[in-house]
């Protein structure tokens, strides 16, 4: 049975409307697939060795007191990023299939997800260490392994229940973020109380046991949750909710331009799937950490500093900005058919991306702990994101055709996006040149010479705006149709 469902899912990659612009897609996320994982590999080895030579520690014993952080943390991330299964198996409710089969299959292809296999690449790594070089007993490593492996999938299918669940998340969110606040300033240490179970893992041989019944106990409520709801007229339908309209008047000062930015920020307000651009917006400030701190020695290199001020700044830009236009690609066919300018849609997606790359900014203001030419980084790195990445992110929306929806349960950044050799081609200057730019200015003479041109570009996207607003209503004209047809494909 799970052959044939297998089969069914290879069927529907292949025959759908975007299977070459999926194909590229996997290829892309393939690329993040192995930085990511080489990423872990390389911070395994690298935290080993600094707890062990450097600060004369047990590594096993510092991991062990911070892994209720990255239990968290891998918790939130879930929320925010990973794909929810229960809208791929909607075909399936009209086949003669059964429903605990159905739902069998579809927890499953969530265990065999991404965000479950990456942590092996850190702990894997670190335990062959602590085996080598610790001698630690390989039963004792084995069992924490176990443990943790158990807690992780504990969390997956926690994640599943709480996908709907909004104010519980945020709270989560908010505990964590106030615990880890407290312990930094010194008020309170959580993990004076969660070490203990983290290292009893590792040091007894029956407590790796509790682990294992959460994550089977979570995965039965998971499975009975399903099966439940598991019906094309009840849990699967479309609910209806008590509408609250807004005004927001201060927006008219934008003229024709706040009709569409009240709907895009009704939308990040009301609609779960937008609000995840902004948790992951939320998170890309953090990112500074990996380059300012000199936590990664591979990160110190004076061009990685404006790489970091590029995604602090521009953390809304790179993820609502890539779905640019398919957050309306739902009522995109009609809004086409309607009397408006393409110029008035698109400065409207322009602003709402200046706003929220200005706001981020000046959240990034606390990179002035790591000194002034670290938030500098950061501001050159808002100019340029404002000036031109704002522009390209627009030019590459045209070319992307992967229709969003609203309703399902899925979140953003769970879908394929379409991905091409335009897209891919358009991708190269958010990044790529800001850092050659830096790169010339920095060794050509002085690092403040490379923030120059930076700024310099970003500026030069300002005073060229209307050119390079001609041109990509040019482009949005010329795939006009081919977007609608897009649109109109069901997947």
């Amino acid at each position: 049975m799970f052959k044939h469902f297998i089969s069914l899912q290879w069927k529907s990659f292949w025959r759908s409307a975007s299977a070459s612009s999926g194909v590229w897609m996997k290829i892309f996320m393939g690329f993040w697939a192995v930085y990511f994982i080489l990423m872990m590999m390389g911070g395994s080895i690298f935290v080993f060795k600094y707890i062990n030579k450097d600060l004369c520690l047990d590594p096993l014993t510092v991991v062990s007191r911070f892994l209720i952080y990255w239990w968290a943390f891998d918790l939130i991330f879930r929320y925010a990023l990973q794909k929810m299964p229960v809208i791929n198996i909607t075909p399936l409710l009209i086949l003669p299939f059964t429903k605990n089969k159905i739902v069998s299959f579809a927890l499953g292809k969530t265990m065999l997800s991404f965000f479950n296999i990456i942590h092996a690449f850190f702990f894997v790594p670190f335990s062959v260490l602590l085996i080598a070089e610790g001698n630690a007993p390989v039963l004792n490593v084995l069992l924490w392994n176990i443990g943790l492996i158990a807690l992780i999938y504990a969390n997956n299918f926690l994640n599943i229940l709480l996908n709907n669940k909004d104010s519980l998340i945020y709270g989560v969110g908010g505990v964590i973020a106030v615990l880890g606040g407290l312990h930094y300033l010194g008020y309170f240490d959580v993990t004076l109380y969660t070490a203990p179970f983290f290292q009893g893992l590792y040091e007894s041989q029956f407590l790796f046991v509790a682990p294992i019944v959460a994550a089977i106990g979570l995965y039965i409520i998971a499975f009975k949750s399903f099966v439940k709801d598991l019906y094309l007229d009840a849990g699967l339908a479309t609910k209806s909710k008590t509408v609250k309209t807004e005004n927001l008047e201060w927006l008219d000062r934008f003229g024709k331009t706040a009709t569409f930015l009240k709907n895009d920020i009704k939308l990040i307000k009301r609609n779960k799937r937008a609000r995840s651009t902004v948790i992951v917006s939320a998170l890309f400030l953090f990112y500074g950490l990996l380059f300012f701190t000199g936590a990664v020695e591979a990160y110190e290199g004076p061009v990685w500093k404006i790489f970091a001020g590029i995604f602090v700044s521009g953390g809304f830009l790179l993820s609502f900005g890539q779905f640019v236009p398919s957050w309306d690609s739902s009522y995109y066919p009609l809004m086409m058919s309607q009397n408006i300018k393409y110029r008035e849609y698109l400065s409207s997606k322009w602003w709402l991306m200046v706003m929220a790359t200005f706001i981020s900014t000046i959240l990034a203001s606390g990179y002035l702990y790591f000194g002034w030419e670290a938030y500098l980084a950061v501001v050159v790195g808002a100019i340029y994101n404002m000036g031109m990445n704002s522009h390209v992110v627009l030019w590459a929306g045209a070319y992307v055709k992967t229709p969003i929806d609203l309703t399902s349960n899925k979140k953003a950044f769970g879908d394929k996006q379409s991905f091409n050799i335009k897209t891919m081609m358009l991708s190269l200057p958010k990044l790529a040149l800001p850092m050659v730019l830096y790169a010339i200015g920095h060794y050509a003479y002085s690092p403040y010479a490379g923030y120059l041109l930076v700024a310099v570009a970003g500026i030069a996207g300002f005073a060229f705006r209307n050119m390079v607003f001609d041109k990509i209503e040019k482009i949005y004209r010329t795939e006009k149709y081919a977007t609608i047809w897009a649109y109109k494909q069901k997947k």
